[in-house]
């Protein structure tokens, strides 16, 4: 590990790029788990991101392309391997052309949906509570309050683990449910257009404010968590079967079965990963036998468990 790190140092030369040994996962998830990642780069543009993907490729090195760290469960063991941070040097936005915005996979869509209301453009205040960036959020079509990415990105520039750069159009992204090509093609996010429509700042504050204030009502978010743990089955609410199975306030560890709101999984103080899993399986195996009903996680995994 140590010669692939001088390789990638080789590689990473600009200023704010780095390659760091054992970073700890706990910093860099909204759960404050996971162990350390056997090494942890921030390529600073586009060349030295596909050089760094084609060396790996070449020594067969697994990379995880990490956001914010919102939709993730690190092992507790860590992970071998490289992971790419693209908050560091993505994390850029702006207007492009009339009525759209231009984001880097880093930015945080909360950065984005003030990005729109700066230039009085509506669409993705739906955008603004949820704790993750726009690569992760085009990954898996992120969406809350009605609305979703699918209904604002028009074109998505991707990296493939050759290094070669790809745009794909709404439809080539194949948005579904929390899903869309990225994740079985295996592309890197690099940046997203989204096509907003103009609105009134006034009206579209004290709409960002309203989904504000009833997430700090409805949701945990006094704790580290990942965000709503479970998928939404077809035909049902993942929170109210938890919580009709009696499972709310339930815990395993430091992990806890929110009792503001049952889809959540948090973090109490002192979680692990195992603590985690342990907890949602137990919820998983509860609500199967109280319903018929299978919860599948939303949260993704990264490592060994």
């Amino acid at each position: 590990m140590e010669d692939l790190k001088q390789k990638l140092e080789a590689i990473l030369t600009s200023e704010r790029s780095f390659v760091k040994e054992m970073e700890p996962m706990s910093r860099h998830t909204t759960f404050r788990i996971g162990g350390p990642a056997a090494l942890y780069a921030a390529p600073g543009n586009e060349a030295e991101l596909a050089a760094l993907l084609r060396l790996c490729r070449e020594r067969d090195v697994p990379v995880r392309i990490l956001g914010n760290g919102s939709n993730l469960l690190v092992s507790d063991r860590g992970l071998s391997g490289v992971v790419v941070a693209m908050e560091e040097n993505w994390n850029y936005g702006g207007p492009e052309g009339e009525n759209s915005l231009r984001a880097g996979a880093g930015l945080l869509l909360s950065k984005a949906a003030s990005l729109a209301l700066s230039h009085s453009l509506t669409g993705l205040e739906f955008a603004a509570g949820i704790p993750g960036t726009v690569g992760g959020a085009v990954m898996m079509n992120a969406g809350a309050y009605g609305s979703e990415m699918k209904n604002v990105v028009t074109s998505v520039r991707v990296m493939d683990r050759g290094g070669e750069i790809h745009i794909l159009d709404n439809e080539q992204m194949e948005f579904g449910y929390r899903t869309s090509c990225v994740a079985r093609l295996d592309y890197v996010v690099l940046e997203a257009v989204m096509a907003l429509e103009p609105g009134d700042a006034g009206e579209i504050r004290a709409r960002m404010d309203d989904l504000a204030a009833r997430r700090r009502e409805k949701q945990p978010l006094e704790y580290p968590s990942a965000g709503s743990t479970f998928k939404r089955p077809a035909g049902y609410f993942a929170g109210k079967l938890i919580q009709d199975s009696g499972l709310r306030g339930v815990s395993r560890g430091g992990a806890q079965v929110s009792e503001k709101h049952c889809g959540f999984v948090i973090n109490r103080g002192g979680a692990t990963a195992a603590d985690v899993l342990e907890l949602c399986s137990h919820v998983q195996a509860t609500v199967k036998e109280n319903f018929g009903v299978d919860l599948e996680m939303e949260v993704r995994r990264w490592g060994e468990f």
